[in-house]
Parts: structure tokens; sequence; C-alpha cells
């Protein structure tokens, strides 16, 4: 056995391990739940939309996608196709180099939208990190004794002996020693400088203070307006958990002298019309049975409309209260 099927073979565990994560999701989507389904819950797309407000670089192309739901659906069907395909070929080790790079890709992916998420610890950033050094390292070693490609090279199928077969599945790389080096260093220490710039973006994980946005909810206002009998504003669940959501049980403007001009209760927001909230994305803003839920991601204009609106003048604050005791406010200067 050759210095490079040892090394193939060395890293099996590491292969089948990490092709399973990718494997993984085709299954449970699709055979052992159904959550390509819009219309149901857990669906994978509002999942994919909680990624959006903390995203690295590719925040425009997951807003793009979760403002147009029939293109999310067919990005979510056609990424968990992908990770099945490049999951499956990994673990058996077929074109282990070129699914390699998958892994190494859809890792990435991971780790740029969701790498900000995780409650209890850093899962998310983790899942990415460990995922992008897994598809380097087997790019580097290749299959291996326990993979389909090693098999072939075995029979001495003809096109094993072929150049592109090398570099896109296993056995030895057609590079000298001075480049592989190379490549190994820096490689790696581009995954080391990407594993401390994201740890420190996403969680201050390298110096300074600790945070983590996925602990408490967080609602940021916007477009604050007056126009003759309406209040108009913009909400956006920007931080907090994924699986658990703001649950808005006041809303209040409040004039300078500290009075409440107008005020909806927790009653009233469960029961808020349809029709005064306009969402922007497939994670939903929407009255439940005791509170108004902002699900993580979720952004929509809200609308009430009042008769004595049309008379008042000078500067309020809108405020909202949330079930733990949060509040935010923001400022409004009528003419």
């Amino acid at each position: 056995m050759n210095n490079q099927s040892y090394t193939g073979m060395f890293t099996t565990a590491l292969r089948w391990v990490a092709g399973w994560t990718y494997f993984s999701a085709f299954w449970r989507r699709l055979l052992l739940e159904n959550k390509l389904n819009p219309e149901e819950a857990g669906y994978i797309g509002e999942k994919f939309n909680h990624f959006l407000p903390n995203a690295l670089g590719i925040k425009p192309i997951i807003e793009h996608l979760v403002s147009n739901p029939d293109l999310l659906w067919w990005a979510m069907i056609s990424f968990t196709i992908i990770e099945g395909i490049v999951g499956l070929f990994f673990m058996l080790g077929l074109f282990t180099r070129l699914m390699s790079i998958g892994v190494f890709s859809l890792a990435l992916g991971i780790l740029l939208g969701s790498g900000w998420l995780g409650t209890t610890c850093l899962d998310e950033w983790q899942i990415g990190v460990l995922g992008v050094a897994a598809g380097f390292t087997i790019f580097l070693s290749g299959g291996g004794k326990y993979s389909l490609d090693n098999y072939f090279i075995r029979k001495n199928k003809s096109y094993t002996l072929k150049k592109w077969f090398h570099f896109a599945a296993s056995g030895t790389l057609p590079l000298e020693e001075k480049v592989m080096n190379r490549i190994v260093l820096v490689g790696s220490l581009f995954i080391l400088t990407l594993t401390l710039f994201t740890n420190q973006y996403f969680h201050g994980g390298v110096y300074g203070k600790l945070h983590n946005l996925s602990v408490r909810p967080h609602v940021s206002i916007s477009n604050l307006q007056l126009q003759d009998q309406t209040l108009l504003f913009t909400v956006f669940r920007d931080e907090g958990a994924d699986v658990y959501g703001s649950f808005l049980i006041g809303i209040k403007l409040i004039d300078e002298k500290g009075n409440t001009v107008f005020e909806q209760t927790q009653n009233q927001l469960s029961k808020l019309s349809l029709a005064q909230i306009k969402n922007a994305y497939v994670a939903k803003v929407k009255p439940g049975k005791h509170s108004l839920i902002l699900p993580l991601g979720a952004k929509a204009i809200l609308s009430f409309q009042q008769n004595e609106f049309k008379y008042l003048k000078g500067k309020y604050t809108l405020e909202l209260l949330d079930i733990s005791g949060a509040k935010w406010q923001e400022s409004l200067f009528v003419n």
C-alpha cells in the first residue's frame, strides 16, 4: 500500500462523519419528514430566513431568496439535492476530491450564513469551520483504502490512470513536493485565519468582550411615520434564538410628558388583523394566541389607524414591549 493510500485510510472516520452531516440533511428533509413544503411547519425556507439578520457577506443573496418564495423553494430543493449527492459520494469515497470541494463550499456557506447562531454554544460556527477544514483535509488525502475510488484503482480501470482522475477522485496528486508543501501551508493558514476572523466577527471569541446574538430577542424599529390617521412602522427581528420567537404584548405611543396617546394591549395584538401586517419575507410576523409573534429574521410593516392621529403634533416615542420585559423604542416627530 502506498503512502497516499495510507493517508486516505487514516482519514476514513473524518470522511464518513463529515459526509453524513450533509447527507443527513437530505435524509431528514425528504425521507424522515417533508421539510420542503412551504405550507407545513418546519419548512426549511423559514429556517434559511433565520440566517438573514447577521449573515456575513452573503446577506444580499439570502434576502433576495427569502423575498421571493418561489425562487427560495427551488433554491432549497437544489440545495437539498446537492447536499444529498455530495454527502453520499463523500461517504462512499466516489470522486472524493471533487466531493471534498463540495463539502468545503457547503460548509463555507453555512459558516457565512449562520455562524452567528447557537444558543448554548457556537453551534453553527463550529459546524462551518470544521466542515471547511474537513473538506480541505480530505482533498489532500483522497479516499484511501475504504473508498470506491480505491476499488476502481485496484481493478485497474483505464480511467484511473488519467491525470484528471487523481485530481477529481483519489490516488497520488500529480504535483511536485514543493508545490504540495505550499498548498498545505497556504490552505491551512487561510482556514485558520478564516476561523479566527469569523470567531471574532460573530462572537468576539478572540479578543474583547464575548457576545452571543442568539441568546436574547431584539427587534429593530424603522420607517416610523404618521400619515394622516395611520401610524406605520417596520419591525425586524434581528437577534435571539432561531427556535423561539419574540412575543410582543404591548405597543405604546407616548408624548413628551409621558402620557400614552395610543396603546395596543396583549389581547389586542393577539387578535391583530392580517391586513395590518405586511410581511416582507417567508418568516412571517403573525398574531398568536397571547401575543404578536415575531420569528427570527421576520420583517413586516405594521399599521394602526385612529381618527385621533390627525391631531397629533410634536415629539413622540413608540415603545414595543416583549413578554420577557425587554423594551424597544423609536422617536417620532410630527409637524
